[in-house]
């Protein structure tokens, strides 16, 4: 008897781990050639948003995104899951309702057989229906390495974008799953999770971001992203300088993977931990009381559908909250951290 095919015994790097770092990512968006004008466009590249939007004209705009990556768990279903609700979550990080997908998927077909595309697509399918809309077709290619992913198109009535870049002073943030997804993901691509530890990360990968569509309706939301492959240092660090802002991080406060703590034990890291920290630890402070070691390895740690980072008016953080607890985050509604003013050479400090 043959033995399972494992997805990610064929790819170099997994998920979100697979973007390109930073620093990098800098250099090959510089430009120096002017855009073609388009008053329309209300989000494009000058921002670090999750998603183009495009005003309609009629008091609402397109939401338009795509994502796609290797395989960051073996099964094949699972991972089209995984793909598909995480391309998905940047229509919800804007605040907006999704409206249909195309599929993007490179398959070495001399490699894998047919049969496990196949099954990334039905898993993509399936999460898709759960958000509501039809995986309306796609383009493939014969490539070196599995990846998949989705280009989604959504709409948002204007008053209810959400950007990353529109934070407060004073305002709180909230984090709607826990970090430490990488740490798992590269713990299975070395052939070294713990069977209790099986689907753990699974469970959050694959779930749909989908509460960001009505954070979107409350103006004391004041910005939002969803926390992916620059890890939560990463994007925090991004919703903070947009809005020429600091930010204060209370890191006893961070909701973690537990089992996460079992793998850096091992020094079981994912690579583009170390990119991502090379990119933003000059910009990072640690106080007293910090284990800053393991903080090293977790707040850059790539996260892949990760959870959505809001930014909430202090007014509106009950509010906010209660809509947390009746969707069920309830486990989510500690302030993990705070916007403050800007200026500082490290704009963001780790608190105890």
């Amino acid at each position: 008897m043959s033995e399972p095919i494992r997805l990610t015994e064929y790819s170099h790097a997994a998920g979100c781990g697979c973007k390109i770092a930073p620093s990098v990512l800098q250099q090959i968006l510089q430009s120096n050639e002017p855009g073609v004008p388009a008053p329309q466009l209300l989000v494009g590249n000058s921002t670090n948003d999750d998603a183009a939007v495009y005003d309609l004209g009629n008091g609402t705009a397109l939401v338009s995104t795509t994502d796609f990556f290797a395989p960051i768990v073996d099964d094949a279903f699972d991972f089209g899951r995984i793909a598909a609700a995480n391309a998905i979550s940047d229509v919800y990080a804007m605040g907006g309702k999704p409206l249909l997908a195309i599929a993007v998927l490179g398959w070495p077909v001399e490699k894998l057989p047919a049969a496990l595309a196949q099954q990334v697509l039905e898993g993509a399918r399936a999460i898709c229906k759960e958000a509501n809309i039809p995986l309306a077709g796609g383009h493939s290619i014969d490539a070196p390495e599995p990846f998949f992913g989705l280009a989604v198109n959504g709409i948002v009535s204007l008053p209810h974008l959400k950007q990353n870049n529109q934070a407060q002073e004073g305002d709180w943030l909230l984090l709607t799953k826990p970090i430490g997804v990488g740490i798992l993901a590269t713990a299975e691509k070395r052939n070294v999770l713990l069977p209790e530890h099986q689907g753990l990360a699974l469970q959050y990968m694959s779930q749909l971001n989908r509460l960001g569509e009505e954070l979107g309706q409350l103006p004391g939301v004041t910005a939002m992203t969803d926390v992916t492959g620059f890890g939560l240092l990463g994007h925090l660090l991004e919703m903070a300088e947009g809005a020429s802002l600091g930010a204060e991080l209370y890191y006893s406060k961070l909701p973690l993977l537990d089992a996460a703590r079992h793998y850096l034990a091992q020094r079981v890291v994912p690579d583009a931990t170390y990119r991502n920290w090379n990119s933003y630890s000059s910009k990072v402070a640690f106080e007293p009381g910090v284990n800053v070691l393991e903080a090293f390895n977790l707040l850059p740690d790539p996260q892949t559908n990760g959870g959505l980072l809001v930014a909430v008016s202090p007014a509106q953080l009950e509010t906010v909250q209660q809509l947390f607890a009746a969707n069920g985050f309830e486990a989510f509604t500690e302030p993990i951290g705070r916007f403050t003013a800007g200026g500082a050479e490290k704009p963001l400090r780790v608190q105890p």
